[in-house]
């Protein structure tokens, strides 16, 4: 009996049905059972796609780093503040004061916490449920913005954009997971604190703060920071300047944040009964306008600084700078209060031609030191573009002659042998034109009063300043020399650049000083001879570190003090004639000078001091690109004098309430005997 033949091995393995490595569609199973998947298949699926995602999610953390901070968090605004520490205003595309840790209450660190990540300081940075709720939020097609912690937050603010989408959120998450181990939490915190977005165009804690409240962020208490906690939920949706509905829901989310800080251990019961009154902020204003005086304010301090300091407009444009100015808010308010209500009073454009185009400029500067307290620079510095207190181009007039003065008592008058002669306030023209030397005069009950009428019956040059009279002030300039009048007025504070050249006619007021050196300039004779340059900024700071290089000025002695005791006899009596007489009721003595009808120049001045203050006011009549227009018949007047208007805008400004805080220095209070010739010569001008 033959064997049957044996298959081969290679047939007994294609005749065995192959087992597949997925069973799916399942066999053995009929119908409906043969297409669910069984759980070792449902398992492995799941395997499949957590291994996959965890794979795809450390190659995007390898590839995702922390990217250079973005320029909106870089950017800064830079803070003007007045003489009194409080902020004047912020300057720049984004108002932001980035200010340490250490200067944000702890009160206000807490209830930021509260409001937004409970667990901040626990937390590895990220939120897994924000980000998958970002994506369910994608897959429903709404914003992709999900519940984010405090450092997700600082990363969109400082790294990333503002764009809703879900490769920014990944990104997001993966440099959070990588800041939070490379940043200490506290690092992190500030940096929110300092980036986040409040409402009102403010940036951070500190421009909220001022926004807000008008302090700096030092000054919240816990209730204050409450409530800016709750604008990071959105500041417009929780101002109450907005609206009732606002209103309401600032007022819930500000007590639940207290209660949450309760609930949280961050504020006991006991500080939290304290706070049942909602802190309603201050209305709603613009924290960068620089309307009004403004402007003005911030264009002396800006050109101050970079005059001062190393710092260009470059750096100046990256922000970041606080700006400390001399300015006092209450005299720069009340100056253009008086300034407006006499032009209300007097100026009438619209039924009078001669009342169109007038312009007026101030100026304010303390003797004492040469720090300038306030300006008006004309109705608005956002229309109005030319600051009227700091320009050149008005004659200064009859206000140039007591440095005329100045220079002739402190140098003497040539002759006419050539021999140099003394000169006092009582010295007077005789009528060959010959200068007599003339008797000083003498204190009598705390005033000057001069022994004689003058000389043989001669005009003194004391009587011819009171009398607004040209002709000895032509002549008393041209036999001291007009070098050496320009050298005693830009010794006392005028600008060289601003003097006319030396005709016949400088003696009279032909140079063009601003209203601020006019001012200054003054201050040196009540300063009795000590000159205090001009300044507007007594400090710049970055972060915490003073910029190098700002000093207050140095002062110098430029005339002899009893030549400025002269002068500021002279102008006592010279005062007395004009529009602003009556203010020596409220300030007691007080000495200035002003333009008259016998001044041939197109502007009207007034400058005056008390021991306290000195103010150059000016009126003029300008349209760009023209010469200054004619004064005659302004404010229905044939002439209009400095003595009138500006004078009553000086006397309103100097006697307000508003000033009475300064207290007032005797002026002219040495033992020197005014208007005596010199006894040394001081260090040249």
């Amino acid at each position: 009996m033959s064997e049957e033949p044996q298959p081969s091995r290679s047939r007994l393995r294609r005749s065995v049905p192959r087992r597949r490595r997925i069973d799916y569609p399942r066999r053995g199973r009929q119908g409906l059972r043969r297409w669910l998947p069984s759980w070792k298949l449902l398992l492995g699926a799941f395997s499949a796609v957590v291994v996959g995602l965890l794979a795809l999610f450390a190659a995007v953390y390898a590839y995702v780093d922390i990217p250079s901070e973005n320029a909106a968090a870089r950017q800064e605004a830079n803070v003007y503040y007045w003489a009194d520490g409080t902020q004047m205003v912020s300057v720049g595309a984004v108002n932001r004061q980035n200010v340490p840790l250490s200067r944000i209450p702890v009160s206000v660190r807490n209830a930021a916490i509260a409001a937004e990540n409970a667990g901040f300081y626990e937390d590895s940075g990220v939120s897994v449920s924000g980000l998958a709720r970002a994506v369910a939020n994608m897959a429903r097609g709404e914003e992709t913005q999900g519940g984010s912690t405090i450092t997700q937050q600082y990363v969109k603010n400082t790294y990333l954009s503002q764009e809703q989408t879900v490769s920014r959120k990944v990104q997001e998450f993966c440099i959070a997971l990588k800041l939070d181990s490379r940043k200490t939490k506290d690092d992190i915190l500030q940096g929110y604190l300092n980036t986040s977005w409040f409402g009102r165009g403010a940036y951070g804690i500190q421009a909220a703060s001022n926004a807000y409240y008008g302090i700096a962020a030092d000054k919240l208490n816990p209730s204050q920071g409450a409530f800016l906690a709750a604008l990071l939920k959105g500041g417009n949706d929780y101002d109450p300047a907005l609206g009732a509905s606002q209103r309401k829901r600032a007022a819930e989310r500000w007590s639940w944040i207290l209660d949450r800080q309760v609930e949280l251990g961050l504020m006991s019961r006991g500080e939290r009964a304290r706070y049942t009154v909602f802190p309603a902020p201050r209305p709603q204003s613009k924290s960068t306008n620089l309307s009004g005086q403004t402007g003005y304010l911030v264009d002396i301090a800006k050109r101050y600084v970079k005059k001062r300091t190393n710092l260009t407009d470059a750096d100046l444009d990256r922000g970041g700078y606080r700006i400390h100015t001399t300015f006092d808010r209450a005299a720069v308010q009340q100056l253009e209060r008086s300034v407006q209500g006499t032009l209300r009073r007097h100026i009438d454009p619209e039924t009078r031609a001669a009342d169109r185009h007038v312009q007026v400029g101030a100026a304010s500067v303390r003797p004492d030191d040469g720090a300038i307290v306030a300006v008006y620079g004309g109705p608005d510095a956002t229309a109005h573009f030319t600051n009227n207190a700091d320009t050149s181009g008005v004659p200064a007039g009859s206000v140039f002659k007591p440095f005329v003065l100045a220079a002739a008592l402190q140098h003497g008058a040539v002759a006419g042998d050539g021999t140099v002669q003394a000169v006092s306030t009582e010295s007077a023209f005789d009528e060959s034109g010959r200068l007599t030397t003339g008797l000083p005069p003498v204190r009598q009950d705390g005033t000057f009063v001069s022994p004689l009428a003058g000389p043989g019956g001669f005009l003194t040059l004391r009587k011819a300043m009171a009398a607004g009279l040209n002709v000895p002030f032509e002549r008393l300039g041209s036999a001291t020399g007009l070098a050496r009048v320009e050298d005693m007025a830009v010794g006392a504070g005028m600008l060289r650049s601003s003097m006319a050249p030396r005709t016949g006619e400088f003696p009279l007021g032909t140079s063009s000083p601003s209203a601020i050196r006019v001012a200054g300039s003054y201050a040196t004779f009540a300063s009795e001879g000590v000159r205090h340059e001009p300044y507007s900024v007594t400090k710049v700071l970055r972060g915490d570190e003073p910029v190098a290089g700002l000093t207050v000025p140095a002062s110098r002695r430029v005339m002899n003090p009893e030549v400025a005791l002269g002068v500021t006899s002279v102008l006592e009596d010279t005062a007395f004639g004009t529009a602003a007489a009556p203010a020596a009721t409220a300030l007691g003595r007080f000495a200035g000078a002003a333009t008259g009808r016998h001044d041939t120049q197109r502007a009207a001045w007034f400058a005056g001091y008390n021991g306290n203050l000195s103010t150059a006011v000016t009126m003029f009549r300008s349209q760009p690109g023209k010469p200054l227009l004619p004064m005659a018949g302004t404010g229905g007047e044939g002439t209009v004098r400095g003595s009138l208007f500006p004078a009553q805008i000086w006397a309103d400004y100097m006697t307000s309430d508003s000033l009475r805080k300064m207290a007032p220095r005797p002026v002219a209070d040495a033992e020197a005997t005014p208007g005596a010739a010199p006894t040394s010569t001081p260090p040249p001008g």
